[in-house]
């Protein structure tokens, strides 16, 4: 079976929530066909290398098979929290662009349940 790579965004999209310096952010796929290969890629070790350079102190991940999402949180993530930093955006909104740029392996006959423009098989 041939793979294409896509960002999570054409898979799922997402919520986003911020409490202090911690970040919530949900991935919920676009069709229930897609949820086993977000359960598969979009694993708290991946998600800690996409935000690695915001040095989160730890990441774990919630899933939610029966709507099929899954919540991460992300501690010490926000720059000390909206009220502490001195970053112009540090809200946990912003960060959820983020991981939907997440590059993930999607089998060609799962092409027509991703979001957005057709691809080509």
């Amino acid at each position: 079976m041939t793979t294409i790579t896509v960002p999570l965004y054409r898979a799922a999209h997402g919520r986003t929530g911020d409490k202090g310096n911690r970040s919530n952010i949900s991935v919920i796929a676009w069709h229930a066909e897609l949820w086993p290969l977000l359960v598969e890629q979009v694993t708290e070790a991946a998600v800690a290398r996409q935000f690695v350079h915001r040095r989160p102190e730890r990441v774990a991940r919630y899933l939610l098979p029966q709507l099929q999402a899954m919540n991460f949180v992300l501690d010490a993530v926000l720059d000390g929290g909206v009220n502490d930093a001195l970053n112009l955006d540090s809200h946990g909104k912003a960060l959820s662009f983020l991981l939907l740029e997440l590059p993930i392996e999607v089998p060609r006959t799962l092409l027509h349940r991703l979001a957005g423009p057709p691809i080509e098989r």
